[in-house]
């Protein structure tokens, strides 16, 4: 099991930027394909992003292509997502998610119960 912990939300005005954090600890972070999820109140959570192991692979759902771009440190152990061009609707909790991934180097996941481990999650408000 990895250890997950979100930084970066707050509160921004439409049309600004973020810069989300999920710092890993416990287990090798190299070994784990990430992804964010977010969650707005009253609505399930859903994918944002997801990047591979060796970070060379990436997907984004539609609407944050663009906008918003994944990353990772492995050496860090931190993966990141930032988040410019902000709107309203963007607004809700963002959770970033691991999977241990032992046999591929580029396999990437988009479903929630394709993933082992959570963050508590980050608040991101966007203010119109």
């Amino acid at each position: 099991q990895v250890q997950l912990v979100e930084s970066g939300g707050g509160l921004v005005q439409a049309g600004g930027s973020l810069r989300l954090s999920c710092a890993a600890s416990g287990r090798t972070f190299s070994n784990y394909a990430m992804g964010w999820f977010r969650q707005a109140p009253g609505k399930e959570r859903e994918f944002v992003a997801a990047i591979s192991r060796s970070g060379l692979n990436i997907y984004y759902a539609d609407f944050v292509k663009g906008r918003f771009t994944i990353s990772r440190d492995n050496a860090g152990m931190t993966a990141y997502l930032q988040m410019n061009s902000l709107k309203p609707e963007d607004t809700a909790v963002y959770y970033c998610a691991a999977r241990l991934t032992y046999n591929s180097g580029s396999a990437i996941y988009r479903e929630k119960n394709e993933y082992d481990d959570w963050g508590q999650g980050t608040q991101v408000t966007v203010s119109s």
